[in-house]
């Protein structure tokens, strides 16, 4: 079997604050194939964008960095700046989770998708030009010969969000990291901005990982899912076998707090309680404190991610009851991008 594109093995990060360290990432193995979708889901803190930001030197100076991971072969734990820079808009595209926020306010959009080009490629200015407005009808923008003349603020969210995805694009990467690409944005916006990622890894082959808190977004567009609580990967698999018979209580409790098109009349579910301090965390299973299923044992030793079924999953009580059962229309974004 070929290698796969991106392994990250026993990979942590930690923030040095006053008084202590923060264990923001605890140990992660993950892989992403060529081509493949990815989906890393959770609530906010437990580690999704960090792991990611990690790997192309993104993260704040107090952060230290441990473990491995590799592209494409290669270990980037550690590389240089000229080799991260290399890596960053070009080999690996990143859409950031606020555009309005990422984007230069007093620079037009079509200068700032061009930048992004001739940092990596030695194009004439004409073929720049016409690479730009490619990709502004690659991800579906009318009028692409004129918005490449508008400026951030003068374009709705979506359409900046589909120019943050023309610039992650713009030296056809063999990898994009979407995080939260759908925050902030309305339902319909939500599933045309999905559609748009899934249509151009179906054209392109790119591989993607997609950060999310909502399991509904990666519902119609992932291959695999990865659940992180605290810092880590609590449960992993195929995207329908998690979905249909998922085992660990907080994938069933982000699952339960999805509207289901099926289930009108049912109450929404929220997950009690509050996720821990990553500062000083828990003996033991780190989502004990919130369990319904948790022991005395679950309190002794923090479980370990082991196979059940067609899954695997950290979870001492695995399998505690039947399936949560069928939940890839358990939102109107997932409905909308299937």
């Amino acid at each position: 079997m070929s290698e796969p594109l991106l392994e990250l093995r026993g990979l942590g990060v930690d923030f040095a604050v006053t008084g202590g360290t923060v264990h923001a990432v605890r140990g992660i193995d993950l892989t992403v194939e060529r081509g493949e979708v990815v989906g890393i889901v959770g609530e906010s803190g437990s580690g999704k964008s960090a792991t990611m930001l990690a790997l192309l030197g993104l993260l704040a100076p107090n952060a230290r960095v441990h473990g491995s991971a590799r592209f494409d072969g290669s270990e980037i734990i550690g590389a240089s700046e000229p080799q991260l820079r290399a890596l960053r808009g070009g080999r690996i595209g990143m859409i950031f989770q606020d555009p309005m926020t990422s984007l230069n306010p007093v620079l037009t959009v079509g200068h700032q998708i061009a930048e992004s080009i001739e940092t990596h490629q030695s194009l004439s200015r004409k073929q720049v030009e016409a690479r730009v407005r490619e990709l502004l009808d690659l991800v579906a923008i009318p009028n692409a010969a004129e918005r490449v003349k508008s400026y951030p603020h003068e374009l709705s969210g979506g359409m900046r969000q589909r120019v943050m995805i023309a610039i992650a694009m713009a030296n056809s990467p063999e990898l994009i990291i979407a995080d939260e690409p759908t925050t902030a944005l309305d339902v319909t916006i939500q599933a045309q901005i999905l559609t748009v990622l899934d249509d151009l890894r179906r054209q392109t082959g790119t591989a993607m990982v997609i950060i999310t808190h909502d399991l509904g977004v990666v519902a119609g567009v992932a291959d695999r899912v990865n659940v992180m609580y605290a810092g880590k990967v609590v449960e992993r698999g195929a995207v329908d076998d998690v979905f249909y018979g998922c085992e660990h209580p907080y994938t069933r409790g982000l699952l339960a707090c999805l509207p289901r098109l099926d289930r009108r009349d049912q109450d929404i579910e929220p997950i009690g309680g509050a996720p821990p301090l990553l500062d000083r965390m828990p003996t033991g299973c780190a989502f004990a404190p919130r369990c319904r299923y948790a022991d005395h044992g679950c309190t002794t030793a923090e479980p370990e991610l082991r196979v059940v079924q067609a899954i695997a999953v950290a979870c001492h009580r695995a399998p505690v009851s039947a399936p949560q059962g069928p939940a890839p229309q358990a939102s109107a974004t997932a409905e909308g991008a299937s």
